[in-house]
């Protein structure tokens, strides 16, 4: 992920992947980072982290617990929207990246437009 640095993409990634919570050991142990990094540092970017808006935590015991405030895919579609309101020309941008991407994504794209369509289709709502 391009907002985040080597360290937090790390730890987002621990947290994405975990079933539920964890406390700072515990992201500090699943995270895959290519180097040892200390527990003060793990807690340092959590905390930042979560005060950026990017964590919940609530209190357990002496230790927080931290979870993703998105899921990865709710994260990433966030950036892609930020991408495409601030490029200028949003038709051209999302022309040049449907050009760019795979056939295969091309097709997740129509079948992800489709149930678009039948969402609003359901709630009674033109797309």
């Amino acid at each position: 992920m391009r907002e985040f640095g080597e360290l937090e993409a790390a730890i987002m990634d621990a947290l994405w992947s975990a079933d539920g919570p964890l406390p700072v050991r515990e992201i500090r142990a699943r995270m895959h980072y290519g180097r040892d990094v200390a527990y003060t540092t793990v807690m340092t970017v959590t905390t930042i982290l979560f005060h950026k808006g990017l964590l919940c935590r609530e209190k357990a015991g002496r230790a927080w617990l931290y979870r993703p405030a998105q899921s990865r895919a709710e994260y990433s579609a966030r950036i892609m929207g930020e991408v495409f309101s601030g490029c200028g020309d949003p038709r051209a941008t999302i022309l040049h990246f449907v050009e760019e991407i795979s056939a295969e994504d091309r097709l997740r794209l129509a079948d992800a437009l489709s149930e678009c369509r039948t969402r609003a289709a359901d709630r009674g709502v033109a797309s």
